[in-house]
């Protein structure tokens, strides 16, 4: 070994270990890691030495050592995926289907106007002369071709560059959130917070409860230690780590319970996320690299292949949805990394994209009649009326006409479809997502932006969201005495004091503590734990110093600790006596440890007996009165234990119980100042504000009626986590969607809930039938444990500051400030995304009706369409673009928080919307038609109407025109009001956008009609009649007024447009949420192949669905209602015996897609796979899972049942 040894240290650069050992080591677990330690290192004292670092004060803070550190072992991070091309993003935004139909018409348009028909006019062919052969017009042909295609460039560069910014901005907020990741590791013996990425293997990190692990290590040091391995292993029970049985830390898993210390071994690639990353592509990293696989044989990389796809099996089934807080780690990662919303197609897409499949039908419908019509006029025209017959030498002559043809039907379809839409969706969340950072909003996934606006029900956490975060103790009880104040020291006896000051030096996590302010005058700094830093001030309130205790007492004397966890409520530390007895110090909920305390310190210090009788009483006189206050009470007790015999410590219950009673303190966590307004803005908008605590009823209560949570006199409940689920659930213990629904309506305070509970009580929210709309829950979390409900909520809320990494990484949007306020103005902004893109619908669609009414009317009338293609275009794709950004970037304001929130199935375009379109889509075409007919005599000019083909633009048409696009210019002043208010002017100078988008499209406007000429087909007009079209297009501000006078609820024969879905639609999507959850190598697949593979998909479910209803589909369909989960369907036995079981693979068959497969399916089948029901969040990887269907007659008939 010595040769191998010196051998290494001529290449490892003079370390003791090679990076090769290491990860080999890395891949033990348990026992079998001991036995290698033990084998190759003796014990993990040399590993260090030979990783030349001390265990007590890490390393030196040497620069060239570190440097040295990562140029052996690697960095600390993964190589992110290239960003993708601006021209890939250019290439995805082409692939538009309007924008292929444009790019199409344009070439051939193009084709057309250089194509000169041979031997000039032939006499027989007849007299309706060709367009491309006079001189003027063919100069002019290719214009429209190339206008075309330029609008298209213009759309598509939009697109693309908004994408690429998204991109960006997406990598930018990565980048902080992962700067601002710091871990505290030891640096020449002190502990330094230093960012994730600069640790280095060697040094000698400090964990503790709720850290996110950034690398593989050796713990070197623990307290009751446990971590949950689930996102790495899949196995959902917590494994409890110990240097004697198993030290193997490994990054990407979470510390759920006490704390200690760790030795780095692996960073980077080489740490056993890293090699799962490169395996799963993500690091794609050249092969020199991968150091960790240089030396190994194909056996291990096979092994970690494997490996990722048990992974990838633990992700798909997510055994047990609570105790994993985080399913799937490495995937949720990776989908971080693509910046993939997590439920991929929200609420307003939804909607819009079924509206724009239904505009666009009607457009394509329009576009065949005006083509399928001019060519029977042209054909009637020419061969019945004037009876000619079809010569061969005229046929390139008539195709030219069927071609003009084909370009006006194919105008008609451009002007249908609002090609400002997707740009519009775009704009406006990128536009609030940008300015929501503003107000303290980090949004990682676009959409949970605007179905934020849609929110209905809140549940909050209290502490540190609707209360300061900053702890005080305001009330003490000791020696039989209850001081309202901090008493001075000399109030208590100096035995009595040491012993508060050391239960409490000692028994708090070395990691808290209290720092000096940063500002003068500030207040001074609370690091870690706020409850300890509340006790510890205490400490130096009553004129102690507990800095001294703690040096006296290093952390690695103590000899036993039973960390702060969610079960216990307490935490307890045992330390040696000088004369070789215990004592053990413990702290935690008043109710819970007072239950344990056998004695309690009187006036004299003694300790005296404690009886139930007296605990009840204490309960009266002093826990209640502080908890009533809105305090929570904090009991500190002692117990001296004899080393002879010696206590059996992993007997917890037997040492943690016959406590003396020292003190009883009452902390105060004060309101923020803002929270009541907010809540109050919550309440008028129609959001339920609940409180979900660990905290006890009477602290609960309190607060929540300082915040106005609950006002006295209301009809509302509070209760605690038992209570809830002993109403909730039946004989057999499973919970009861019936009985969820007879508590949550009234629930406004779940106080000592379990994080279970608050899963429990979301789901039972957004799975709630009782009311007509779906509920939209948004939920705020901290701590590791919020995770399952963060994900299992429409918008999760995870704080910037006090949160936990998983938390961030569950949740949807990271409150930057903690602050509950800050989730009102994501209300605001949500709502206010939605209103600007029904704004924008509004004024859209009124220029389509009217411009494909015009089109198709001009074309079958005049066989000439009075709006030139090249003129449609730039009041379309042009004004489209611009009036998405000035529609779009409306600024929020309050009144967006006075009414009630809109439904998930509530219309995009609302019956005033319907009223204010059509309304304003009369008043253009009579004006226009007004025009085109009479416009000569009443200007005095010649008519444009029967104008010979290469005449020049006429005055007449021009005015139509100009008409047309002022009116429009007018009318998006009235698309800033979708409800119906009277003064549209209201607030438009706070959007300089706006302002000036409207003022540049006038200008352009002016340029176009005096100087457009040839190419747009005008000629300029003088001053009088530029003012009458000013004065035309003023009048739809008037009538804008006239419009909002007739009552909407008259107009009974209006309908809404752009539903979300339907009863049944809902019912099917929840059968088959897993399908909606998208992978995204399919959203590379773009959208036409996502909605073809859902087509089938949905197909799929739906007949998997029918089967299962058959019995119940013909014996009269159940009520929707009494679906608890999927607990009633299990009582059919044809479930088990469909024809889709084929579709099941068997348990033990490995691989990865028939796992996706099953979890795929475990909605619908439940009783032959025991798998949990809450497996929705599994990802499916849609190219495999479209598995054959069983194809007959009868199953397609089932389907549109």
């Amino acid at each position: 070994t010595t040769n191998t040894i010196m051998g290494d240290l001529g290449h490892e650069g003079d370390f003791g270990v090679t990076v090769e050992e290491l990860c080999l080591l890395m891949e033990l677990r348990g026992p079998e890691a001991l036995q290698k330690i033990q084998e190759n290192y003796t014990d993990t004292e040399t590993l260090c030495h030979r990783l030349k670092t001390s265990p007590a004060d890490g390393l030196s803070d040497n620069p060239a050592d570190l440097e040295k550190r990562r140029q052996v072992f690697g960095m600390n991070f993964i190589p992110p995926k290239k960003p993708k091309t601006f021209l890939q993003l250019v290439w995805e935004a082409l692939q538009d289907v309007t924008l292929i139909i444009l790019e199409i018409a344009a070439i051939i348009s193009l084709g057309l106007s250089f194509y000169q028909p041979p031997g000039g006019e032939i006499e027989v062919c007849g007299n309706v002369s060709s367009g491309a052969e006079d001189e003027g017009e063919a100069e002019a042909g290719w214009i429209e071709g190339a206008a075309i295609l330029l609008s298209v460039l213009c759309v598509v560069l939009v697109t693309a560059f908004n994408d690429w910014s998204k991109e960006k901005q997406f990598r930018g907020l990565q980048s902080r959130i992962e700067q601002e990741q710091r871990f505290a590791v030891a640096r020449n013996g002190t502990v330094i917070q230093i960012p994730v990425a600069e640790m280095v293997v060697g040094d000698i990190a400090q964990i503790k409860y709720g850290d996110l692990l950034p690398a593989d290590g050796v713990l070197i040091q623990g307290n009751d230690l446990k971590i949950d391995e689930s996102s790495l292993t899949g196995e959902s029970d917590h494994v409890r780590k110990s240097v004697d049985k198993d030290p193997m830390l490994l990054s990407g898993t979470h510390v759920m319970e006490g704390s200690g210390k760790m030795l780095v071994t692996a960073v980077g690639v080489n740490s056993q996320t890293g090699i799962i990353f490169t395996l799963l592509g993500a690091g794609e990293l050249e092969e020199e690299k991968k150091d960790c696989k240089k030396g190994k044989q194909d056996g291990t990389l096979e092994n970690n292949q494997n490996k990722a796809k048990k992974q990838d099996e633990a992700v798909a089934m997510e055994m047990q949805p609570l105790k994993s807080a985080e399913g799937g780690e490495v995937e949720e990662k990776e989908k971080k990394k693509a910046s993939v919303p997590k439920k991929e197609k929200s609420v307003l897409q939804g909607k819009l994209t079924k509206l724009a499949v239904q505009i666009g039908k009607a457009g394509l419908v329009m576009s065949a009649i005006t083509v399928i019509i001019l060519m029977l006029y042209f054909v009637i025209e020419t061969f019945v009326i004037q009876g000619r017959v079809w010569l061969t030498e005229c046929t390139p002559i008539y195709v030219q006409y069927f071609v003009k043809f084909f370009i006006i039907g194919v105008t008609v379809l451009v002007v249908a479809v609002p090609e400002g839409l997707p740009l519009a969706v775009t704009i406006s969340l990128a536009y609030s997502v940008k300015k929501m950072m503003k107000d303290n909003n980090l949004v990682r996934h676009l959409d949970a932006c605007e179905t934020m606006g849609n929110a209905t029900a809140i549940c909050s956490d209290k502490t540190g969201t609707l209360t300061t975060n900053r702890m005080t103790v305001v009330q003490i009880y000791v020696r039989d005495q209850h001081f309202r104040d901090i008493p001075r020291p000399d109030q208590i006896n100096p035995k009595t004091l040491e012993l508060i000051t050391s239960a409490i030096a000692v028994n708090c996590a070395y990691t808290s503590k209290i720092m000096a302010a940063d500002k003068e005058g500030g207040l001074p700094k609370q690091v870690g734990n706020k409850t300890e830093c509340a006790l510890l001030g205490l400490v130096l309130g009553l004129k102690q110093d507990y800095q001294a205790v703690r040096e006296q007492i290093p952390e690695e004397k103590l000899y036993k600790v039973y960390t702060f966890n969610s079960v216990r409520k307490s935490m307890s530390t045992v330390i040696q006596m000088p004369d070789g007895s215990f004592r053990l110090y413990s702290k935690g909920a008043s109710e819970i440890l007072l239950r344990k305390c056998s004695f309690i310190l009187g006036r004299d210090d003694e300790a005296r007996a404690f009886r139930p009788r007296d605990k009840d009483e204490m309960v009266k006189k002093v826990i209640e009165p502080m908890a009533c206050d809105g305090l929570r009470t904090i009991c500190i007790a002692y117990r001296e234990l004899p080393a002879d015999p010696m206590p059996d410590w992993d007997n917890e219950t037997d040492i943690v119980s016959n406590l003396t009673c020292i003190t009883v303190v009452g902390i105060e966590d004060p309101v923020r100042p803002e929270v009541p307004e907010a809540i109050r803005k919550c309440q008028r908008a129609g959001i339920t504000v609940r409180m979900v605590t660990g905290d006890n009823i009477n602290t609960a209560r309190a607060i929540a009626a300082k915040c106005g949570i609950i006002h006295p006199g209301d009809d509302f409940l509070c209760m605690e986590g038992k209570e809830f689920n002993r109403r909730i659930r039946n004989e057999k213990g499973e919970v009861e969607q019936e009985r969820i629904d007879k508590i949550w309506p009234k629930l406004r305070v779940l106080a000592r809930s379990s994080p279970t509970d608050k899963h429990t009580l979301v789901k039972g929210i957004i799975d709630s039938t009782i009311v007509e709309q779906r509920q939209v829950v948004a939920v705020t979390g901290d701590g590791t444990n919020d995770g399952p409900a963060l994900k299992k909520a429409d918008v999760g809320f995870a704080m910037g500051i006090a949160g936990t990494d998983v938390a961030k990484e569950a949740s949807d949007i990271i409150l930057t400030d903690d602050n509950f306020s800050s989730i009102v103005k994501a209300v605001m902004w949500g709502r206010n995304v939605y209103d600007s893109i029904s704004k924008f619908l509004q004024f859209q669609l009124t220029v389509n009706v009217v411009a494909v009414i015009v089109a198709f009317t001009g074309a079958c009338i005049t066989q000439d369409s009075s709006l030139k293609a090249v003129q449609m275009l730039w009041v379309n794709l042009i004004m489209d673009t611009f009036a998405s950004l000035a529609l779009a970037t409306e600024p929020p304001n309050e009144a967006l928080l006075l009414r009630k929130p809109y439904g998930r199935n509530n219309p995009l375009i609302s019956r005033t919307m319907m009223k204010n379109i059509l309304g304003h889509a009369v008043f253009q075409l009579t004006i226009i038609f007004t025009l085109l007919f009479v416009g000569e005599k009443i200007f005095d000019i010649d008519s444009g109407r029967n104008a010979l083909l290469h005449s020049p633009p006429s005055e007449h048409y021009t005015i139509i025109f100009n008409t047309f696009v002022l009116m429009q210019l007018f009318n998006e002043i009235n698309a800033r009001k979708i409800h119906g208010e009277r003064n549209v002017f209201d607030g438009i100078f706070a959007n300089p956008i706006f302002c000036s988008i409207v003022l540049g499209t006038f200008a352009i406007q002016i340029v176009i009609v005096q100087f457009g000429g040839k190419p747009f087909s005008c000629s300029p007009l003088n001053a009088e009649q530029w003012l009458w079209c000013l004065f035309v297009g003023m009048g739809e501000l008037i009538w804008g007024q006239v419009i909002a006078s007739v009552p909407t609820h008259q107009l009974k024969c209006l309908k809404e447009a752009g539903h979300g879905m339907t009863q049944d639609e809902i019912m099917e999507e929840e059968l088959a949420e897993d399908e909606d959850e998208i992978d995204y190598a399919e959203r590379e697949l773009r959208r036409g192949q996502i909605l073809w593979f859902r087509g089938l998909n949905r197909i799929q479910t739906q007949i998997r669905v029918v089967k299962a209803f058959r019995s119940s589909l013909y014996g009269g369909i159940e009520r929707p209602e009494s679906r608890n989960s999927i607990h009633d369907f299990q009582a059919h036995p044809e479930f088990i015996i469909t024809d889709s079981v084929h579709n099941i693979p068997l348990i033990d068959e490995t691989d990865v897609d028939d796992e996706s497969e099953r979890s795929n399916h475990n909605h619908s089948l439940p009783v032959t796979l025991n798998c949990n029901n809450n497996a929705t969040e599994s990802h499916v990887y849609l190219g495999s899972s479209v598995s054959p269907c069983p194809a007959s007659p009868l199953h397609s008939l089932e389907t549109c049942l």
